[in-house]
């Protein structure tokens, strides 16, 4: 019995973050296909070039540079996107790249639902584990948007405790946009206590109100 109850805690983390990862698919899929979209558009316009009666081999070669570029960053794009299922472990990203890179990734999927997302953080080169920002921050986001009335501003800030504290904060404040669209089940919202449960295993601290989150990080 002793035994079942010290695998729960790491089997609902797990849990917690396979709920997670469902509901950044959407996501994912939406920027990966941004990044190889444009290999379909410049192989249109080289199949165009390559029917004319001279076509200019200048112009050809340089609309391959084009394809070639386009596919090395739909490569890089979708090797780092594998990192977000499969975490590389002792990786470190500052503050202010990783929660832009957070934020970049559901900006267009919280504008359809009504919420304006933004970074506020600024500039905060502090490294912290990129593998604990990637999942903690999306799921505050997702946990204050699954409370929220729609429209509705929600922004990420940082700053530092009277303690020396490391503070990553998301408030969420009403908006006057649209309201949107009801966007479709993904898969199941997280309970805050298995938010807490996911910041517990990163060695982090979570504060949660109405409207708002914090995570705190040692000092």
């Amino acid at each position: 019995m002793q035994a079942k109850d010290v695998d729960a805690v790491p089997r609902r983390v797990e849990a917690a973050r396979y709920a997670l990862l469902r509901r950044l698919t959407l996501a994912m899929r939406h920027q990966m296909v941004v990044h190889l979209q444009p290999i379909g558009m410049v192989s249109e316009l080289m199949e165009r070039r390559l029917r004319q009666p001279e076509p200019d081999l200048s112009q050809l070669g340089a609309t391959m540079d084009k394809v070639q570029g386009f596919a090395r960053a739909g490569v890089g794009a979708s090797l780092d996107f594998v990192t977000w299922l499969a975490p590389e472990p002792g990786v470190e990203i500052a503050l202010d790249a990783g929660s832009e890179e957070s934020v970049r990734l559901l900006r267009s999927a919280f504008s359809f639902s009504g919420f304006a997302l933004r970074s506020a953080v600024g500039d905060w080169p502090q490294p912290v584990s990129r593998s604990a920002l990637r999942m903690l921050l999306p799921a505050l986001l997702f946990g204050l948007a699954d409370e929220a009335q729609a429209p509705a501003d929600i922004a990420v800030s940082a700053q530092v405790d009277a303690q020396g504290r490391l503070l990553l904060q998301v408030r969420v404040r009403p908006g006057t946009g649209s309201p949107g669209f009801a966007a479709p089940a993904s898969y199941r919202a997280l309970a805050w206590d298995e938010v807490d449960q996911l910041a517990r295993s990163e060695g982090l601290e979570l504060t949660h109100t109405d409207g708002s989150a914090t995570l705190r990080w040692p000092a």
